[in-house]
């Protein structure tokens, strides 16, 4: 999970608890779900949060839920920016794989050590984030005072231009150097453009962005020397580029709102497009129906009208109560327009019940006339995993979401291919991080990358996972098939086929099941090492010897032999 340095002590300056000591300060933050996982060199607290909380990227978002769960605070805060004086003018020639920019004119900051500290490392949580990796979004904060913005509109407002431009046809200073170069220099000579060459080597132009005096930024790579922000900095300008407007304007609505709690001034900026114009930040609020019913159901307490109000005013949002066509008690609920995560009425609730506090929810046992029990596939789960155990195996539960890359390029395989494992993804619409885009299709990869995280680790390592796979098939009623997998690999120096083989045979013999292993071929595996997996004449997995370039893709310098079937075949 992600994790975000917060100074406590600026933490408590920013929500006027000085009083509150370390434990109570911690307890305060695990209530908004935030995780102490320790203390960095600094004393800073290490804290893990939920991905979709992108606005507590910095410790200024985390002191605004403070102040709210505090009671110092209730209700939407939007703040009132300024009219726009500056202009971003966007040439036809933008390359069309990055065609979207926003901005925001940032005035009267006061940027100490701390506050700058905190602006970076929310900029780079973002990149990491939501701009997954600066692909989809990157952010560029300039000194203001060093720009000089041209007067091409009419109204004579200054202007800098977001262009493409050819890779050597201009120079300018990046960040960390002294010396001029063109952005091809910067992808092949500077540590940061080396790092983020692969998001633009493939253009034929390059995004830039002009003032009147020249090139100084190179979206998303780097900007230039000439506008870095300092702490005497007092004017910013805030450009992010991207592959959509609706997460640029996001990502810009947080940073915004991070700095307007350090006593700034917000300003908008018109954005010109060829065929339309925009003003950003875009603060407008949006608004979802949540039914009273619902909230009681969900959280299994009785409420007030007045309570819910009051719990959704101390979480940063607004409700009103109103009926639905049915005559229903429902809520109007406004979302102020740091949130990004709100997408459902649930979300809401969600909300309500942190504020409530999930700790003093008294447990009650249901109201219904059954008993628990397993269910039959759990207890075949079980029992698979015992047997697994037994062989030898170390038992894991990895994550179901993975990326493209783990999931077919690093194993040699493609979607859709007639091989075991290759089934068209299930992917995400809007993924908050390119590492988890779609569900996986097999555990395989899991497992390999679990091998790859411990090479520094003793052999033998004997891995077993029974987990959750899916990939896309119409003729389901939901257009996806899910089940079970068993997975397994066995990594040590002298591991083969036969180590494999005889486990699996093991462990289907102790089901009371028929395996045979014709010879198949898997690009994962070795040919010639490589069966399918025959459970009562059907075929349901593949077992072999993991192929060197697959060894190779994953850092593991040992052979590794693996199986993988599914589930269902040892019922």
């Amino acid at each position: 999970m992600p994790t975000v340095d917060i100074d406590p002590d600026e933490l408590r300056e920013l929500t006027g608890s000085e009083e509150k000591g370390d434990e109570e300060l911690k307890d305060d933050l695990f209530g908004l779900g935030l995780e102490f996982e320790g203390r960095t060199e600094d004393g800073a607290f290490e804290l893990e949060f939920a991905p979709d909380r992108l606005d507590r990227l910095s410790v200024e978002g985390v002191a605004r839920s403070l102040r709210y769960q505090y009671g110092d605070a209730r209700g939407i805060h939007v703040p009132s920016p300024n009219s726009a004086e500056w202009t971003i003018e966007v040439d036809d020639s933008v390359p069309d794989e990055r065609p979207y920019v926003t901005g925001a004119v940032i005035r009267d900051v006061d940027l100490d050590d701390e506050a700058l500290e905190s602006l970076i490392q929310l900029q780079e949580k973002l990149h990491a984030t939501m701009g997954r990796k600066r692909a989809k979004g990157a952010i560029g904060i300039h000194d203001l005072t060093m720009l000089k913005g041209s007067s091409a509109t009419e109204e004579g407002t200054p202007t800098i231009e977001y262009v493409g431009l050819e890779p050597d046809e201009d120079r300018f200073v990046p960040l960390d150097s002294d010396a001029e170069m063109t952005p091809a220099e910067v992808l092949e000579d500077h540590q940061t453009g080396q790092t983020y060459a692969d998001l633009v080597s493939e253009y034929e132009r390059y995004p830039a962005i002009y003032d009147d005096i020249g090139l100084f930024s190179f979206p998303p790579v780097i900007n230039g020397r000439r506008t870095e922000v300092s702490t005497d900095s007092r004017d910013l300008f805030v450009e992010m580029t991207g592959t959509d407007q609706w997460t640029i304007d996001k990502m810009l609505n947080i940073v915004c709102y991070a700095l307007s709690a350090r006593g700034a001034t917000i300003e908008e900026v018109r954005v010109e497009y060829p065929d339309h114009d925009i003003v950003r930040p875009d603060f407008s609020t949006k608004t979802k129906t949540v039914a009273h019913d619902r909230i009681e159901t969900i959280l299994g307490i009785g409420l007030d009208p007045e309570e819910v109000i009051d719990l959704a005013e101390r979480s940063g949002l607004e409700a009103a109560r109103e009926e639905n066509d049915d005559g229903d008690l429902v809520y109007e609920v406004t979302v102020p327009p740091y949130r990004v995560d709100v997408l459902h009425p649930l979300d809401v609730i969600d909300d309500l019940g942190r504020a409530y506090g999930f700790n003093d929810l008294e447990p009650r046992y249901p109201d219904v006339g059954t008993v628990g029990g397993r269910h039959e596939r759990s207890r075949l789960e079980r029992a698979a995993r015992e047997q697994l155990v037994g062989l030898g195996f170390e038992d894991l539960l990895n994550f179901h979401m993975i990326s493209e890359g783990e999931n077919y390029d690093r194993l040699d395989v493609d979607p859709g291919d007639d091989v075991y494992g290759a089934g068209e993804p299930a992917t995400i619409k809007e993924p908050y991080s390119e590492d988890f885009t779609m569900l996986r299709t097999w555990v395989m990869p899991s497992l390999l990358m679990v091998l790859e995280r411990n090479t520094h680790r003793a052999y033998p390592q004997n891995l077993a996972e029974i987990g959750f796979a899916a990939n896309v098939d119409e003729s389901e009623n939901t257009g996806v098939a899910e089940g079970r997998r068993v997975g397994a690999v066995l990594a040590h120096h002298e591991a083969g086929y036969e180590d494999a083989k005889a486990r699996l045979q093991a462990l289907t013999r102790n089901f009371g099941v028929d395996l045979e292993t014709p010879p198949t071929d898997h690009p994962t595996f070795i040919s010639g090492r490589t069966a399918a997996v025959v459970i009562d004449g059907e075929e349901v997995g593949v077992i072999g010897e993991v192929h060197p370039k697959v060894l190779v893709e994953h850092d593991l310098e040992v052979p590794v032999s693996a199986f993988e079937f599914d589930l269902e075949a040892l019922r």
